[in-house]
């Protein structure tokens, strides 16, 4: 699964660990985060999110 970075902080989501602290199960693509997640470092929402190399 394709993995995205926080083009603001440098985070990366990676689909296959998810953000548990935020309720997000391993396994969730990028596409079907919900519309309020945000990055959990720096509070960015997912617009600011690019997929990496």
């Amino acid at each position: 699964m394709q993995k995205y970075i926080c083009d603001l902080c440098g985070y990366v989501y990676d689909p296959a660990k998810g953000d548990p602290a935020a309720g997000i199960k391993p396994g969730t693509p990028f596409e079907k985060l919900p519309d309020n997640w945000i990055c959990p470092t720096c509070g960015a929402g997912t617009d600011s999110f690019s997929p990496t190399k």
